[in-house]
């Protein structure tokens, strides 16, 4: 398995508007395994293998590059860095951070807190409060010297490395480097096999602010078949009702059925459950009340198009503790080259 391109895809920062880092590294890396590969004006990564036959289905995997985090919103008169989300935080999860501000000269590290006073000297009723994302400042330690190096517009992100614990993988940006990870390999374990179909693996951007590379992307390839390939949740941990775990961690890839912004065509779903099975590929069906992802936008680009979602499941999403399990991760993998196997040329 091939850890260390996860671990390079999870460490480069890229949030939305800003995912040039990871298209560069994506772009190194899948020399030779498309026919070809462009840039489109938003800055998704789109890359296509050609059928061997006229007529072929244009089959699209959507994987975004994009990860949550912030923007530099101001400089104040002290040095300290404010910002601007994009992407969704729970604010519980944010306290003394450490985090790097990437600017055009380099990358400036610095540590995250609320405004306020410190347990010392704050009262029961103030240590309460939980205070909304745009309260967190950035202390870089350059104190008026930040206005020199820093401008409004770069961005932040969380500087946390990538851990393997047993066979499970820890790191930020699991969602969703994890579905870059998998259009880059499946295609590489897919070989020269599946060239009754035309192929194409959209690296997008700016999903975690509206799915909005997705939808150019899908506009412009206008697929007979889209995979939104994404994370989901694991609540599969204490604290959280069996009935809303969404995945189990260890089950296999999630066979994606419906979230808050597309429902997945049933054929694809039972072709993709009986394909599993035959190839003894563990998954586990998966439906998610809220939230979305690109899977939606090749469903309803230009006249639509047949959609479903393949799915990692992932505990701690949205913090820089995000997991994966190792065999869930492969399972995506061998799924996703399977079912492009089955278009044989």
């Amino acid at each position: 398995m091939n850890t260390d391109l996860l671990k390079r895809l999870c460490e480069t920062p890229g949030v939305p508007g800003h995912e040039h880092r990871v298209r560069d590294l994506i772009t190194a890396e899948i020399e030779g395994l498309f026919d070809h590969v462009e840039t489109d004006p938003m800055g998704s990564l789109l890359c296509r293998r050609d059928a061997r036959r006229e007529d072929a289905p244009r089959i699209m995997l959507l994987c975004h590059m994009d990860e949550i985090g912030f923007l530099v919103s101001h400089i104040d008169e002290k040095g300290f860095v404010w910002l601007h989300p994009v992407g969704g935080f729970d604010p519980r999860n944010l306290f003394s951070r450490r985090v790097l501000v990437c600017t055009d000269d380099g990358d400036i590290k610095g540590v995250m807190n609320p405004g306020g006073k410190p347990v010392h000297i704050s009262t029961p009723e103030e240590r309460k409060k939980i205070p909304t994302p745009t309260e967190f400042f950035v202390d870089t330690g350059l104190g008026t010297k930040a206005a020199d190096r820093i401008k409004v517009g770069d961005m932040v992100v969380m500087d946390e490395p990538f851990l393997e614990m047993g066979e499970k993988f820890v790191s930020k940006a699991l969602d969703n480097r994890v579905a870059c990870w998998l259009g880059i390999e499946a295609i590489r374990q897919l070989g020269d096999k599946g060239r009754g179909a035309e192929i194409h693996v959209a690296f997008t951007c700016q999903e975690e602010v509206g799915l909005r590379g997705a939808k150019t992307a899908a506009y412009k390839v206008r697929p007979d078949i889209g995979i939104g390939v994404d994370t989901t949740l694991a609540c599969d941990t204490p604290g959280v009702p069996d009935k809303d775990r969404t995945t189990r961690q260890g089950d296999g890839f999630g066979l994606h059925v419906r979230d808050g912004s597309f429902i997945s065509d049933r054929g694809l779903v039972a072709d993709f459950e009986k394909l599993a099975r035959e190839k003894e590929i563990p998954f586990q069906r998966t439906m998610l009340a809220a939230g979305g992802q690109d899977g939606a936008a090749a469903q309803q680009a230009a006249a639509g198009a047949r959609a479903i979602g393949v799915v990692v499941g992932t505990r701690y999403i949205h913090t820089v503790t995000e997991m994966v399990d190792r065999t869930d991760l492969e399972a995506a993998r061998d799924i996703l080259s399977a079912y492009l196997e089955v278009f044989e040329g």
